[in-house]
């Protein structure tokens, strides 16, 4: 059977399946036709001979019948299947066979398997009694196979342009849905990105604005909030660079590991906490997007000690090895959950879905009295 292969191999059959309904332009050609040779032949009736009268009102209904191509393919065929049995009789089965051989357009166009090889095997019958039925009048059957073929290529030609339309509004509205989802999934690695850069640095303000009442603590928690700030100006920087492809983005150091260290241990030390690194944070063994992706784990736990981390000892441990980099981070529990600083509860899920999006593994509970955050992550 003939088909339409798409590029992505997407089958669309010509044949097997039922063919759509004619569009508005064919039925509105169709019936300027049937109206127009109806015409003519009602007039051939009323001019003809009586006993030529029958054969015209015969002729007349099997142009009518083309009418019924714009309900169901079906019944107009059995109609003008019937019409030409009953020609047999009137002695016109020359002019209604012309009209059959011009219905195979519309057989092709719309219908569906068997009804095709129905169609010829109706018009190759009474073709054949025709031409061997000894008619007095003699007939050139060939016309009328000349008629049907190529009648019958033009309706096949219009079903694979049809058939190709819509296979083209199909891959259109992929395509626009394809776009709304590249959109959307930038949206959300912009609001991500703005998360994981911003929210860092405003808990720091947050947290030394509260100290800035305290004489003693005032001036370092004001240059606290000054660095955080800087930061925070540059990142949100990188972010819209980075959004819009700038070039100005590629040189920015954002995801340095050992930089996001010696940063939460400034933070953290800032905040009342004893920091303890331990590990290789320069090693070449570290690929470049591991190191982005522990730099970013580090700095939303960070985060996530100053808003809620009790007094003690942060530990922060990096062991690697020929295949993996596994980063733990150890901080005390609060004696009791804190309310005044407000979450957004999305940096837990963030560092997850960055390590295991890049084929790691991550988790974060309590440990031996302690909150721990692992990520285990291959570094080639």
């Amino acid at each position: 059977m003939s088909s339409i292969r798409s590029g992505r191999g997407e089958r669309v059959s010509l044949w097997l399946s039922r063919g759509e309904r004619l569009s508005r332009p064919e039925s509105v050609v169709i019936l300027v036709i049937v109206a127009g040779v109806a015409a003519v032949d009602v007039f051939g009736a009323f001019s003809s001979p009586r006993g030529d009268i029958l054969a015209s009102l015969l002729s007349i209904g099997a142009t009518a019948a083309f009418a019924l191509y714009l309900w169901t393919p079906l019944v107009a065929t059995a109609v003008l299947g019937a019409m030409l049995a009953v020609s047999f009789l009137t002695g016109s089965e020359s002019q209604v066979l012309l009209a059959f051989a011009v219905a195979a357009a519309l057989v092709l166009r719309l219908g569906w398997t068997l009804l095709v090889f129905a169609y010829l095997a109706v018009f190759l019958v009474a073709a054949s009694i025709i031409a061997y039925g000894g008619l007095s009048v003699p007939v050139n059957v060939g016309i009328y196979l000349i008629v049907a073929t190529v009648a019958g290529a033009i309706g096949f030609a219009l079903r694979a342009a049809f058939a190709r339309g819509r296979r083209l509004e199909h891959e259109l509205a992929e395509k626009a849905q394809q776009e709304r989802e590249a959109v959307l999934a930038e949206r959300r690695w912009i609001a991500g990105e703005l998360h994981d850069s911003i929210a860092h640095h405003l808990t720091v303000v947050s947290m030394h604005a509260q100290l800035l009442d305290d004489e003693q603590a005032a001036p370092a928690s004001q240059e606290a909030i000054r660095s955080a700030a800087r930061k925070a100006m540059a990142d949100l920087r990188f972010v819209i660079e980075l959004a819009d492809e700038g070039r100005a983005s590629e040189g920015m150091h954002v995801g340095d590991l050992a930089e996001a260290v010696s940063e939460a241990r400034v933070e953290l030390e800032a905040a009342g906490h004893e920091v303890q690194c331990e590990g290789p944070l320069r090693d070449e063994r570290l690929a470049r997007a591991a190191e982005i992706i522990l730099a970013r784990v580090v700095r939303e736990s960070v985060t996530n000690v100053l808003k809620y981390a009790g007094p003690g000892t942060v530990a922060i441990d990096l062991q690697l090895d020929e295949a993996v980099a596994r980063l733990i981070i150890d901080s005390p529990l609060p004696a009791a959950p804190r309310r005044d600083v407000p979450s957004s509860r999305t940096g837990l899920g963030r560092m997850a879905e960055r390590v295991v999006g890049a084929s790691g593994e991550f988790s974060a509970g309590e440990v031996d009295g302690r909150w721990r955050v692992a990520a285990r992550l291959p570094i080639v």
